[in-house]
């Protein structure tokens, strides 16, 4: 990794962690209204799961490899 990207990670890893826990907010939120629409629920679920593996993929690039 250069230096830009070293820079870029953490700050792009900060807002898919805002973006996932905003999800989270808005999935609790339609789940528990009267008449959820389950398209949008599985929607953002699917949005949910894609955020989170890229938060992990970014994680394991920021975190340095360790040779035990």
């Amino acid at each position: 990794m250069n230096d830009d990207e070293d820079r870029a990670l953490p700050a792009e890893l900060a807002k898919l962690q805002q973006e996932h826990r905003d999800l989270d907010a808005a999935i609790d939120a339609l789940h528990h209204s009267p008449a959820p629409d389950l398209l949008r629920l599985q929607r953002l679920k699917k949005r949910k799961l894609q955020l989170r593996d890229r938060i992990a993929f970014i994680e394991d690039q920021i975190t340095p490899d360790i040779i035990a």
